[in-house]
């Protein structure tokens, strides 16, 4: 993919991720409420806990959402790929994506689906269009100076 149009796909993608933590938080916020009001329970758990639990959770998820979004905003500001860190939690976020939308499609239905594969699209996309620094075109190592392979720890 060209430099010009991997700066806003990052972008989009980070958009999409900060949007999708907002509407995690609140979604699992107002289910922790809808628990906690109606004194639902599943096998005898108490209320309390279950609603705590929910906004917990939500919050878990919606901070790695936010956190995925903040380095996709990154690689689309500097144009430069993420370090190692970065490549692992857009990677876990893409896996994520990923089976969420597997489950997505007998829970919440198509929407939702296409929903996530779109982001899941978007994550892949960026990863993919740019290359982790220190490696030549194509994923090869990088030659050592002089065109020599360096030479191997013995």
């Amino acid at each position: 993919m060209g430099g010009v149009a991997r700066r806003p796909v990052a972008a989009v993608a980070a958009v999409a991720l900060m949007l999708e933590a907002v509407g995690i938080g609140l979604l699992n916020w107002i289910l922790g409420l809808v628990v906690d009001r109606q004194r639902m329970s599943l096998g005898g758990m108490d209320t309390d806990a279950m609603s705590v639990g929910t906004w917990i959770g939500g919050g878990v998820f919606g901070v790695y959402l936010l956190l995925c979004g903040a380095v996709l905003l990154r690689m689309a500001l500097r144009d430069r790929a993420p370090g190692r860190l970065g490549r692992v939690l857009l990677l876990t976020c893409a896996v994520t994506h990923g089976v969420v939308g597997a489950f997505s499609i007998g829970l919440a239905g198509w929407f939702a689906f296409v929903c996530l594969m779109v982001v899941l699209g978007l994550v892949v996309l960026s990863l993919l269009a740019y290359e982790p620094e220190g490696l030549a075109r194509g994923g090869a190592a990088p030659e050592a100076e002089g065109g020599q392979d360096a030479p191997s720890p013995a």
